[in-house]
């Protein structure tokens, strides 16, 4: 190792060896304010707390499973639950016993991340210079994405004062984005761009890497979902602008299922099937209530098969597959990628079908009807010949077999060089690493990687 390397190595190792001491003399003194100021009923304390928590999930499973009386009295539980914990400990004159020791676990974890994300791989994507300059850019733009923001930051005009071409998707009648953006690159289009939601990022991302064109992502989505893993300004959408002019080139990886591509993720099972009812655009919350007892009890919906590698998933209920993963094992697709450059997907599967096995989920990933890991590759079989599929947010009728892949680095996306960015994503806490951690210095390489 050279010099250069092995200063900052040794700095850092020396801050998170501290980070992790101090995260176990926290724990220990939260242990040690539940046994002095509760003595025998700091047990009892943690018993409730648990079967608490079993019981709210249990609840909070069987709201969403069933109709009729049984969801509002689930309903009901779900909210005394914790309501009764409260007053049972207040009773005690136990709550603020419960608050502090709480509140230094709580402050024992955080520093246990901290001390554990100096040892984590570099999270950033490398920049590339963004070479040689675009001469005829081309945007697209939705008026209508993000309630307007196109109009409202007047995007048209200062993309155009860059010398952008811009097309604007205006009108009733039914826009086909990819044919746009293939007829701009067959008329000497040398960038393309997209002010819109991700779903339409995605057509014409697919667009641009076919053709090894650069891509600019202009953040006036809903969502905006891929922009915000790119660390682009959600709130100003004109700042993603800037790309054009002093800009940094990023290697993006994209989805591809059944040859469409994806740059946030494809769902399947209950999220898909709530989507692709003709009333959820109406009422997304009367919609889901109504149509997740049938999916959950296997009532409604297709019976999917899931071959990831060498792993089998069976009958999941809901199938959630990335464009590299999410961070923590998200199991919604609603945390962060800190990086899209792995050359991977991320794949969650849920299968739940009792109230206990929803009450296992705080078990995190060792949950029995929960399975997180990564693939690049994955095949989806049903016994129905087409399957709801919602891709990058939108519900799209599939055949099957539906297969996902990853095409690496396939996406030059160009983003300002001066941008929000994203935060160092937080490690799981592995208290065993963090121990070889808070050893002594010599042979602490050795030891951290021995734990890993």
């Amino acid at each position: 190792m050279s010099a250069e390397m092995a200063g900052p190595d040794l700095q850092s190792t020396g801050k998170s060896r501290w980070l992790a001491r101090l995260s176990f003399a926290l724990a220990g003194l939260a242990i040690v304010i539940l046994a002095v100021f509760a003595g025998l009923a700091s047990l009892a304390m943690l018993a409730v707390a648990v079967a608490a928590a079993i019981v709210s999930l249990a609840a909070g499973y069987v709201f969403l499973s069933r109709r009729g009386v049984l969801r509002w009295l689930a309903l009901a539980v779900f909210v005394l639950v914790p309501i009764a914990v409260i007053v049972v400990y207040a009773f005690r004159s136990l709550l603020w016993v419960a608050i502090v020791a709480a509140a230094v676990w709580l402050l024992a974890g955080t520093t246990a991340r901290l001390a554990l994300s100096g040892h984590q791989e570099d999270w950033r994507m490398p920049e590339h210079p963004a070479q040689p300059p675009a001469r005829r850019p081309y945007l697209i733009m939705n008026p209508k994405s993000g309630d307007g923001k196109v109009g409202k930051f007047d995007l048209q005009r200062k993309a155009e004062a860059l010398g952008a071409e811009v097309f604007l998707l205006g009108g009733p009648e039914h826009v086909d984005v990819a044919a746009v953006a293939r007829k701009a690159v067959t008329e000497g289009a040398d960038l393309l761009g997209v002010a819109g939601g991700d779903g339409t990022q995605a057509l014409v991302a697919g667009i641009a890497a076919e053709h090894g064109l650069p891509f600019v992502v202009i953040s006036a989505g809903t969502r905006n979902h891929f922009a915000l893993d790119l660390g682009l300004d959600r709130e100003d959408p004109a700042t993603c602008l800037a790309a054009l002019s002093d800009g940094v080139e990023l290697h993006v990886d994209l989805g591809v299922i059944n040859n469409q591509t994806f740059v946030n993720n494809a769902s399947f099972g209950a999220y898909a099937e709530v989507v692709e009812t003709p009333a959820y655009r109406g009422d997304k919350l009367e919609t889901t209530l109504n149509t997740l007892p049938d999916l959950l009890q296997g009532h409604r919906g297709a019976h999917l098969h899931a071959q990831a590698g060498s792993t089998h998933l069976d009958a999941p209920q809901a199938l959630l597959v990335s464009n590299n993963p999410y961070g923590t094992g998200d199991i919604a697709g609603l945390s962060r990628r800190s990086r899209m450059d792995r050359g991977t997907l991320g794949v969650v599967s849920v299968k739940v079908s009792s109230a206990w096995q929803a009450a296992g989920l705080l078990r995190g990933r060792n949950a029995t009807g929960l399975k997180v890991l990564t693939t690049e590759q994955i095949k989806i079989t049903s016994d129905e010949p087409r399957i709801p599929v919602g891709v990058d947010g939108e519900s799209i009728l599939m055949p099957t077999p539906v297969t996902c892949t990853v095409s690496p680095g396939a996406l030059r996306v160009w983003v300002p060089r001066d941008r929000p960015g994203i935060p160092a994503p937080k490690p799981p806490v592995n208290w065993a690493r963090l121990r070889h951690l808070a050893g002594p210095a010599r042979s602490q390489a050795n030891q951290i990687q021995a734990a890993d």
